[in-house]
């Protein structure tokens, strides 16, 4: 009785199977790599808005009379608490918090990326002397 056996793999078949291995092995490398690349990226911009929202609040705090220079320090001590960063992470600069009626109050705050106690930085493709800055400026009442 004869045995019957499975057809017999071809050569041709097995290259296709070793290319279709290091495709997939080259694709998912560069996939990996933009992965990280876009989470660290976004890390950095949720960051960059966290300080411009909270030098915003700053500034709305100065806006009315008999505001303070603390009044603005408390008010972005307050939002960059709610968003998890240290106020040894970053400065808060005010002018013009107690000038007249109608003068632009300006407050910055801002950090280096370093100071930021980032935990996932995978490449850190954002080097650690960045300067994360936010701006704002408001009309005194």
């Amino acid at each position: 009785m004869k045995s019957v056996n499975p057809k017999p793999m071809h050569h041709k078949m097995l290259g296709r199977l070793g290319s279709a291995t290091l495709e997939m092995a080259l694709t998912l490398i560069i996939l990996v790599n933009v992965t990280y690349g876009t989470i660290e990226f976004g890390q950095y911009f949720y960051v960059k808005n966290q300080f411009q929202g909270a030098a915003r609040e700053g500034a709305r705090a100065g806006v009315p009379q008999g505001a303070t220079t603390s009044d603005v320090t408390s008010a972005v001590t307050a939002v960059m608490n709610a968003a998890g960063i240290s106020s040894s992470a970053y400065t808060v600069t005010s002018t013009n918090v107690t000038g007249t009626t109608g003068s632009q109050v300006t407050v910055t705050v801002s950090g280096t990326w370093s100071n930021l106690s980032i935990k996932y930085r995978p490449y850190s493709l954002i080097g650690s002397a960045k300067v994360v800055t936010g701006s704002a400026v408001m009309r005194k009442e």
